[in-house]
């Protein structure tokens, strides 16, 4: 994986404290006011990422200043006492977007900030005029791989290139921005999501905890689950692992349970879609859609954790906290790339921590996980510590902290 210059404003050495997550909070070299765009805090991983950075911002000793429509995670902006300015920037029309570039360009000027950081593309495009016209280094973090169906929608994800540094989770992502935007490599750095690895430890799970989770998903004890966590998007494909399923029962394979664990926000009718299709298909008796309150738990009770993804995710946090659980893994080629899930041919079986197969190919899918469920516990336990050791060496609070930090550096000093 590539990432970026090690030198860091403020890293992790012998003598740094940290915060609970293990992010530095030694007091920087030089404080940092940073505006972090995006349009909304709720759910999903440009969400999540953009608290994510101001919690590590405020750990570090810097001043991070959060500019969004606002959302369920505001409370954790709160608890890591970083500062909030309620803005609707997830509006795309023309008008909406100058004014809010106008206001961001205010409060920049106004809080002398040094860096603005856009995640969303809504947001980007504001931040990006404002940038611009304060004289501001502008930096992105991509996500996905977002649909490029024409040239008005290439040139409206374009935004998501334009920044000085274009931070993105995968070397598969980064791959897809060169190959469509053109973006240097040397402005590219690849920097996974950070994992709290004491929240997701196999070792800290009690067998209550997980039978608590099982009870709640009506799943018996000899039931093998597969977890499919991640939002009820089609783009996740939810659709295939329900032809998964099918297949699967067609093979006389018994005592499984496909739990999809994502969240509805009731923004499409994909959901009412897929109980059509698990009707369709006779799966009811193997499909749960339902939440699940102890997200590491609902790891712990899987005997595998599936992405079925058809359209670029890049590094999905779902399935890192999966390989943090010591989960076996089954992803599609979209759903993580060769450098997340390392996968035979492509590495030697005792180096394995998980399975590709190709996107939409249900059989292939079905097989994977047949696979996966016929490993010899030794053989799943070896394939768990490999994959919960490459999260500790890449997804470390610390490390990701650091790597951001040497950008915001780096960034800074080319600006001065």
């Amino acid at each position: 994986m590539t990432f970026g210059s090690n030198a860091a404003l403020s890293s992790p050495g012998p003598h740094s404290g940290g915060d609970a997550h293990g992010a530095p909070t030694a007091k920087p070299a030089r404080k940092l006011t940073v505006l972090i765009a995006a349009p909304t805090i709720e759910i999903g991983a440009a969400d999540e990422g953009a608290v994510e950075l101001a919690e590590m911002l405020s750990a570090a000793g810097h001043h991070p200043i959060v500019v969004s429509g606002g959302g369920r995670l505001e409370q954790r902006l709160l608890n890591a006492c970083v500062e909030f300015v309620r803005l609707d920037i997830s509006r795309r029309d023309p008008v909406a977007l100058a004014r809010n570039a106008a206001n961001l360009l205010r409060l920049a000027r106004r809080r002398r900030c040094d860096v603005i950081h856009a995640h969303g593309r809504a947001a980007a495009w504001s931040a990006l005029v404002a940038a611009r016209i304060a004289g501001i280094p502008f930096l992105t973090s991509w996500y996905k791989g977002f649909r490029d169906q024409n040239a008005l929608k290439r040139f409206y994800n374009g935004v998501m290139a334009r920044g000085a540094r274009v931070i993105t989770q995968s070397d598969q992502l980064a791959e897809l921005i060169v190959k469509r935007h053109g973006v240097p490599w040397e402005r590219i750095a690849v920097i996974p999501a950070a994992v709290d690895l004491a929240r997701f430890d196999p070792t800290a799970l009690t067998v209550e905890r997980i039978n608590a989770v099982r009870l709640a998903w009506g799943v018996k004890a000899d039931t093998k689950v597969i977890l499919i966590p991640g939002r009820m998007l089609r783009r996740k494909g939810h659709h295939v692992a329900v032809h998964a399923a099918r297949r699967l029962k067609e093979m006389g394979i018994k005592n499984v349970m496909f739990v999809f664990a994502g969240e509805d926000q009731g923004r499409s009718r994909y959901t009412g879609e897929l109980w059509d299709l698990v009707l369709a298909t006779d799966t009811a008796d193997v499909v749960r859609m339902a939440g699940a309150d102890d997200v590491p738990a609902a790891y712990g009770a899987a005997a595998a954790v599936l992405s079925a993804a058809i359209q670029p995710e890049g590094a999905q946090r779902t399935i890192l906290e999966a390989l943090a659980m010591a989960r076996p893994v089954v992803v599609t080629e979209l759903a993580a790339g060769p450098d997340i899930v390392l996968a035979p041919p492509a590495v030697a079986e005792d180096r394995m921590t998980g399975l590709r197969v190709a996107a939409g190919d249900a059989e292939a899918l079905a097989a994977a996980l047949v696979r996966v469920m016929s490993m010899p516990d030794a053989t799943r336990r070896a394939v768990g510590r490999r994959a919960r050791e490459w999260v500790a060496e890449h997804c470390a609070p610390a490390t990701v902290a650091s790597q951001i930090l040497a950008i915001y550096a780096a960034v800074t000093r080319e600006r001065a």
